[in-house]
């Protein structure tokens, strides 16, 4: 059974710092995908970044980029996401999300497991 959780979300003053973890279980270390998304108050779910575990591949939406970065710790099963230079419209929760197989995937139809969700809220 696969399972993502979650974790390190928080309130943080615009131009801070966060660190998004995605403890995900039951997925093989080197042939997965996970993927980060968000979704703030009133908007669509869109996709921030994604990572392919076996050859460490990402992409990151044009609105992310330079400012997060993804990451992997296949021994821990365990991505972050580090949030750098926060800015109010990041606030949104973000959910990561698990697929079978070592690819990018953009879109959310390509995931098969989600986790519940972490708020982030840039506010001063």
């Amino acid at each position: 059974q696969v399972q993502l959780v979650e974790s390190g979300g928080g309130l943080v003053q615009p131009g801070g710092s966060l660190r998004l973890s995605c403890a995900a279980s039951g997925l093989a270390p080197d042939y997965s995908t996970i993927g980060w998304f968000r979704q703030a108050p009133g908007k669509e779910r869109e996709g921030v970044s994604c990572i392919s575990s076996r050859d460490g591949n990402t992409y990151y939406a044009d609105s992310v980029k330079g400012r997060f970065t993804i990451s992997v710790d296949n021994a821990k099963n365990t991505v972050y996401l580090q949030m750098n230079s926060l800015k109010p419209e990041d606030t949104a929760v973000y959910y990561c999300a698990g697929a079978l197989g070592s690819w990018i995937r953009h879109y959310e139809y390509e995931y098969n497991y989600w986790g519940q969700g972490t708020q982030v809220t840039v506010s001063s």
